[in-house]
């Protein structure tokens, strides 16, 4: 909490009365105006305390009408009443004139935003502006005047455009921008726009006159009006962002005005300001386009112009404030967020504004009001000064400064002080249980107490009081500069530069405390026990041990600014009790609180933290379960400590008081951090040995300030100013006094809290091993107590811990039988956090259980807790919200609660919503006849109804009971009552109309009672109870009603009405149906049999299939048989798994075998019906049968089915189809079925297809059938010499036939021999051929002796054909000229081979050549053949064979 004092300044006896104050915009100087009848007027500047600047009060004859700093030199520009301008120096109290220009009351001084420009106006409207250089010097004549003629009244400059973006700028350049890269030229940026870097200085403004006109003035100096306003101008803003003007008149009308880049304005919005017109309004502008008002009304008026809202603030009476109180200033200060009013009464109002948390949350949600400062008088204007904690205000007499001071307080040995205000104390000793109150003379900024002295301090002087009996004696004061004091024993030490002094209570120095130089001044001091440690502003800190008579060094000054990164400075630190641990809080370099908490270890020398936003310790926790320390530290993530604690006397325990961090704002500051909510309370073990370990956490109790000190068994609270007695133990002090502080059991002192000191001891020992984890010593530490309170704060301590193996040992030495059942039987539920809050609910820890039942989502036990502890609107909430499932037992269960309460109407609610009222309001009503009646008729359920008339039949109210089974459309009780009324004419027409079964049963049944048999048959056929209606047909003789009703039932009746059939011996065919229908078709049949009924029988027989009986089935295919319908014949003998007769009768009597009935005639393997081998014979019978009638697939499915392959491709072969020949043959896999696929692709045109040829010699080669393939390559041969003349490919043919063959198993030696010699003659002389032509090129001659040779060969022809080496030679001859010696070597071909085709062999060009050149015509041959060198576009198919033997034969 934050407390104001108020410094009078210190003003000169020639002063007035104040009229204007201002702050400097950066320097904590005030300056102040102030008005005297007797001398006129004067100007004065004071510090931030209300110390008087030497040299600068500047006092004239007549009155200062305006005041403006400089907005960065502390230069002070003063307008006078005879308009003289004065330029006013701090520094030097240097006064500077402007030249006389003005000759009027000044009204205007506006400084440009960086101060190089000065406007002055006066009120007879004459404008100047003054050019100011960077000292802040006037530099010679105005550089531009107006004169409006009227009243100067505001003005406002518009800001500069943003400087260029030079980084942008830069990188636009080198992506190639030219007009970028010339504004870097400076001989090219002349011509366009120069570069402007940084912020530029706004030269334009706006200024309005009385008449309410506003005019701009350009950068020229060019004045225009823009402008004109209803009334005069009382405010001029301008929104920077938006580029909009907004004016504020006397009438309070605000518009607002978009502004062009030459100042034209257009009118945007215009709205009339709630307030008090005619009165001079007080405004101040907020950040973000908010404007406040105050008009000397009960509130402060807020406009929000960028959201268009508006609202007031208004004053609590709670708070201090009085009714009739009224505002009448204001001023906001942006670096805090704090909006300040004055008011008539002379308080200070101060509303904070928090944190949006909600978009959606209302203005006024934003503003928290502060408890007000006090002044005296009315306050008339009021300013924040340029540091955050200053407020300068003007009452009536004087002016004050107030500067903002946190509340200083202290623990120490029993006694708590806490500040009330400024020079007010108050003092709780807790050992006497005594309340004490101290005033002082001086303004308290710190604090300190033992159990004997209170020491206080202001920063300039010190002063100590002793505790003498209930009264506190002033024993000492000295003055002493120090900013930090502490106090051990009868020693004082404050602080100075580079050392720390010790006093005595009178101040006399007796020791001091030297730091060098780099180890810096101290500014921190802490004693805990007998240990005294500093901190530095260099970042030091320092321990030493008070325990002898002089301050011993107890360890070296260590540097934290080497382990701690970020390091801007220490903010607090604090020692453990016996001077081995060291806690420090920092600030980081930006000015922001550190989120760790950092441990020195004075014996190790090491540094360790715990980071509170993460949750998570530098080294970890130790000893922790896992899930355990899972759940606490997940509560401990994204916070900040504000503040740290040891205890006095326990060296391990440790607390720290920590607050949601909260997004960087302009209105979040340190003093404020305690005040945010969810402010979470931490204590730790700390040790050398197991390092840093949760002991306990919980939210700070509501009505507490903050934490002020732990000392066991207590947390020390300061309490809230103006919350009432709180909940504590043994808070001392009488009720005159206020209670500030207040204190709270730790956890594992709760009930313990007057406990001696070894049980106190111990139980701090059992804590600290619990959470270590050592069961063993913790139990060693508690063997020897008795107390069954101390067991059961143990065992609350167990639910905290989740140590349930320890609730048990607890529960047992406590006696509680009732608790240790709940805990054995809770061992069944899976969640620790549930056997946990079992636990604390026999504990009584209500609060504990709810929230273990939420982490732990067990809504269904947390429903069944709210029900037990009586919470039944939580209940229902939560099975309404989480436990669906058990919603309506809710309701139930508190339905049935209230009942018990007497509260009907509540129970008859629940119990509709838990949809037990059919029955429950009835049994809860039943007392009282009148309200059930009531209740029935409006619920208008039929279920009531029903309930009610049965009712009353009960009580023999016969036609009220029919009204309301009417109602309750309940037919049957209409029907039985009717009857029962003997009105069964009434009970029928009912039956009839509504058709209920049940009511026409009972109605068949009244009528069977009085012989009407019709009607009971009818009625009971109605209710569908054909059995009876049978029954009565049968002892009746209704023959022709038992047909129809038999069809209607089920089989049993069916049977028994075709049994009775049967019996009498007529309607044989109504019995044989009714078999049929029954699903007795073996009666069935044998009765149509018997009686020749063969239109049934056909029917029947339709419906056999193989689950019919096989006798049933081959008497029916006889009948079919006999009757010529031998395809339901067939199908009866497969049903009956006659399969060979079945075929039999198809091949007899030349029925088609389909698909369908080929499958159905086919046994699955290994099926018992029939053995392995019956079942191959029978598929290669229905495959012999399927080759007779043509359908080779199908046959060759049987057939492979029979696992005869080659009978399977012998069948597929039959039926031509190429695609499926390969495929078999490829999935055969067997030697001769490749055989018989090459040789039935051999019979194909093989010549043109190459896909053909290598799956020919792919099937030969896989068959092993070399010999055949020798065969096929040696036709390959001949076809490439017949058709294409091709030797070169003939003789790779004829190498591959030859290897083949020569590889092959033949069956004779010598045949094989003969054709390998008649191959091998073969080969050669194509080989011979072959040469030739390829050496033709190279020697003609000889080729054609080898030509000439191989015509003398005896058997040349067919391996090499005649006509191709004759016409060879002709080709020769014509092309050497010799066309005689080709006409003789043609007319040679022609007497060897006379029917030759002379054409084939030799081109037409040589036969012309020839023809020309004997002269003698040359006759064709007949045919026409196919030569291969004048042939042109041979077919694609061709060439495609020609590949595809190449590729086989390997070229």
């Amino acid at each position: 909490m934050a407390v104001y004092f108020d410094h009078r300044i210190e003003s000169p006896d020639s002063a007035g009365s104040p009229s204007q104050i201002t702050w400097h915009s950066s320097q904590p100087v005030l300056a102040v105006a102030s008005i005297s009848p007797s001398t006129g007027g004067s100007i004065d500047l004071y510090l931030q305390q209300g110390e008087h600047v030497g040299n600068s009060h500047l006092e004239r004859p007549f009155k200062p009408t305006v005041l403006h700093w400089h907005p960065s030199k502390q230069v002070l520009a003063v307008g006078w009443e005879t308009g003289e301008v004065l330029l006013l120096s701090q520094s030097d109290g240097e006064q500077t004139s402007l030249p006389a220009t003005h000759s009027a009351d000044i009204s205007l001084l506006e400084w440009s935003s960086n101060g190089s420009r000065l406007l002055t106006g006066d009120r007879l409207g004459a404008l100047a502006v003054w050019e100011v250089d960077p000292r802040g010097q006037l530099q010679g004549a105005p550089l531009l005047r107006h004169d409006y003629g009227k009243h100067l009244t505001h003005c406002v400059f518009r800001p500069a455009p943003p400087g260029d973006d030079l980084v942008q700028l830069a990188r636009t350049a080198v992506s190639g921008d030219e007009n970028a890269l010339d504004m870097f030229n400076w001989r090219k940026a002349v011509k366009g726009r120069p570069l402007k870097l940084g912020p530029q200085e706004g030269t334009t403004f706006f200024i309005s006159t009385a008449d309410g006109s506003v005019h701009y003035v350009d950068e020229k100096g060019k004045s225009s009006q823009v402008l004109l306003a209803d009334s005069p101008v009382q405010k001029l803003l301008y929104l920077q962002g938006r580029e909009v003007l907004v004016v504020i008149t006397e009438t309070l009308l605000l518009s607002q005005y978009s502004v062009g880049p030459g100042g034209a304005t257009q009118e945007l919005v215009k709205v009339k300001l709630s307030g008090k017109s005619g009165q001079s309004a007080d405004m101040a502008w907020a950040e973000k386009g908010l404007l406040i008002t105050a008009t000397g009304e009960k509130v402060v008026r807020l406009w929000d112009l960028e959201r268009d809202d508006n609202y007031v603030l208004s004053l609590d009476e709670h708070l201090g404030f009085e009714a009739g109180e009224t505002l009448n200033c204001v001023s906001y200060s942006t670096v805090k967020g704090i909006l300040a009013a004055g008011t008539s009464r002379g308080r200070i109002a101060l509303w904070r504004k928090v944190a949006v948390s909600n978009e959606k949350m209302e203005g006024r949600d934003q503003w928290k009001l502060q408890t007000p400062a006090d002044l005296e008088g009315n306050v008339i204007q009021l300013q924040w000064g340029s540091s955050m904690n200053l407020l300068a205000v003007i009452t009536v007499s004087t002016v004050l400064i107030l500067c903002e001071h946190v509340m200083s307080s202290h623990f120490s040995q029993q006694v708590a002080a806490v500040q009330l205000n400024p020079n007010q104390l108050c003092l709780s000793y807790f050992s006497t249980g005594t309340q004490l109150s101290l005033r002082t003379d001086m303004h308290i900024k710190g604090v300190c107490v033992t159990k004997d002295t209170v020491t206080v301090w202001n920063g300039k002087q010190v002063t100590v009081f002793e505790l003498s009996g209930a009264i506190l004696r002033n024993t000492g004061s000295f003055p002493c500069e120090s900013q930090a004091v502490a106090v051990h024993e009868e020693s004082i030490y404050t602080v100075e530069p580079n050392r720390v002094q010790v006093r005595t209570l009178q101040g006399t120095v007796k020791q001091l405390l030297v730091f060098l130089e780099a180890e810096g001044t101290p500014q921190l001091l802490s004693v805990c026990n007998t240990f005294l440690v500093v901190g530095t502003d260099a970042a030091h800190i320092k321990v030493f041990d008070l325990s002898r008579r002089e301050a011993k060094p107890h360890c070296n000054a260590k540097s934290l600014a080497e382990l701690i990164p970020n390091l801007g400075a220490i903010t607090s630190v604090k020692s453990n009790a016996n001077g081995s641990q060291v806690s420090m809080l920092v600030a980081r370099t930006d000015g922001s609180i550190d989120s760790k908490v950092y441990f020195y270890d004075v014996e190790m020398d090491t540094l360790t933290h715990f980071d509170f936003f993460t949750g998570r310790s530098s080294e970890g926790f130790q000893g922790e379960e896992p899930e355990r320390g899972h759940l606490e530290t997940s509560e401990l993530c994204g916070r900040c400590p504000v503040s740290q604690f040891w205890d006095e006397s326990e060296p391990r325990l440790f607390v720290c008081e920590t607050v949601l961090t909260i997004p960087a704002s302009p209105h979040t500051h340190t003093t404020d951090s305690t005040e945010q909510g969810d402010v979470l309370v931490v204590s730790f073990f700390s040790t050398q040995e197991h390092r840093l370990l949760l002991q306990d956490s919980y939210p700070r109790p509501a009505g507490m300030q903050a934490l002020l000190a732990l000392r066991v068994p207590y947390y020390y609270f300061n309490r809230k100013p103006g919350e009432g007695q709180v909940e504590n133990e043994g808070t001392p002090g009488p009720s005159s006094i206020p209670q500030m502080v207040s204190r709270r059991a730790l956890r594992d002192f709760v009930g313990l809290e007057d406990c001696d000191k070894p049980t106190r001891d111990a139980m701090l020992n059992f804590s600290f091993y619990l959470t270590i984890g050592d069961m063993d010593e913790a139990f060693k530490s508690i063997k020897l107590i008795k107390s069954e309170a101390v067991w059961e704060n143990m065992a609350r301590m167990c639910v905290k811990t989740r140590r349930l193996d320890v609730a048990r040992v607890c529960l047992g030495n406590m006696g509680h039988a009732r608790g240790a059942r709940a805990l054995r039987e809770a061992e069944a539920e899976p969640e620790l956090d549930a056997r946990v809050a079992v636990l604390a609910t026999q504990l009584g820890m209500l609060e504990d259980a709810e929230r273990l039942y939420k982490s732990c989502h067990r809504y269904d036990l947390l429903n069944k807790f709210y029900q037990a502890s009586g919470q039944w609107q939580k209940a229902v909430e939560t099975a309404d919200s989480q436990d669906r499932i058990h919603l309506r037992t809710t309701y139930y269960s508190y339905a049935k609660h209230m009942e018990a309460m007497g509260d009907r109407k509540m129970a008859l609610v629940h119990y509709e919503k838990s949809d037990t009222n059919r029955f429950e309001v009835p049994r809860m009503l039943l007392d009282d006849l009148h309200a059930l009646e009531i209740y029935v008729n409006k619920m208008k359920d039929k279920s009531l109804y029903k309930w009610w008339a049965q009712y009353l039949e009960s009580q023999s109210d016969m036609e009220s009971a029919l009204r309301y089974y009417k109602c309750a459309q309940d037919y049957l009780s209409l029907v039985r009552v009717h009857c029962y009324l003997d009105n069964i004419q009434k009970a029928a027409e009912i039956a009839n109309e509504t058709g209920n079964r049940a009511a026409s049963y009972h109605l068949a049944r009244q009528y069977e009672s009085q012989d009407e048999i019709k009607q009971s048959v009818h009625f009971y056929t109605q209710a569908q109870a054909y059995n009876n209606a049978i029954r009565l047909c049968k002892e009746n003789g209704l023959d022709d009603q038992l047909m129809n009703l038999a069809l209607l039932s089920n089989p049993v009746d069916m049977m028994e009405a075709a049994c009775n059939y049967e019996e009498k011996g007529v309607h044989m065919d109504r019995a044989v149906m009714l078999y049929h229908k029954a699903g007795h078709f073996s009666k069935a049949l044998e009765l149509a049999f018997a009686t020749q009924q063969f239109g049934a029988l056909q029917l029947i027989a339709e419906e056999l299939d193989e689950d019919s009986e096989p006798a049933l089935l081959a008497r029916c295919s006889d009948f079919f048989i006999e009757h010529s319908q031998y395809e339901k014949a067939v199908e009866l003998l497969v049903a009956a798994k006659k399969y060979q007769e079945a075929l039999q009768l198809c091949l007899d009597q030349s029925l088609t075998i389909t698909e369908e009935l080929a499958e159905r005639m086919t046994v699955s393997r290994g099926s018992k019906d029939l053995p392995e081998e019956a079942r191959r014979e029978l598929l290669e019978s229905i495959a012999d049968c399927c080759m007779r009638q043509g359908n080779y697939h199908l046959a060759t499915k049987k057939y492979t089915q029979a696992g005869n392959k080659l009978k399977a491709m012998r069948a597929l072969l039959k039926s031509g189809n190429t695609d499926k020949i390969v495929f078999f043959a490829g999935v055969s896999r067997q030697k001769e079925i490749y055989i018989m696929a090459a040789n039935y692709l051999q019979s194909l045109d093989w010549r043109k297809n190459p896909l053909i040829m290598k799956n020919i010699i792919s099937f030969y080669t896989k068959g092993q059938a070399l010999d055949l393939l020798a065969g096929f390559y040696n036709a390959c041969a001949q076809v490439e010499i017949d058709e294409y003349q091709n030797y070169e490919k003939a003789l790779g043919a004829l190498t591959e036939a030859y290897q083949c063959l020569s590889k092959a198993k033949a069956h004779s030696a010598e045949e094989q021999e003969c054709r390998l010699a008649e191959l091998q003659h073969k080969l050669t002389l194509v080989k011979k051929f072959v040469q030739a032509r390829r050496l033709y090129e190279e020697d003609p001659g000889e080729a054609v002796r080898l030509c000439e040779v191989l015509q003398q060969e005896p058997n040349l022809d067919p391996a090499v054909r005649i006509g191709d080496v004759y016409g060879f030679l002709v080709e020769h001859h014509c092309q050497q000229g010799s066309f005689q010696v080709a006409y003789r070597t043609l007319e040679e071909m022609r007497k060897r081979l006379p029917s030759l085709n002379v054409n084939y062999y030799v081109s037409q060009r040589s036969l012309e050549a020839m023809q020309h050149a004997v002269g003698v015509p040359l006759s064709r041959g007949g045919g026409v053949g196919r030569g291969h060198k004048d042939r042109e576009g041979e077919g694609e198919v061709v060439e495609e064979e020609e590949e595809a033997v190449e590729t086989h034969l390997g070229d």
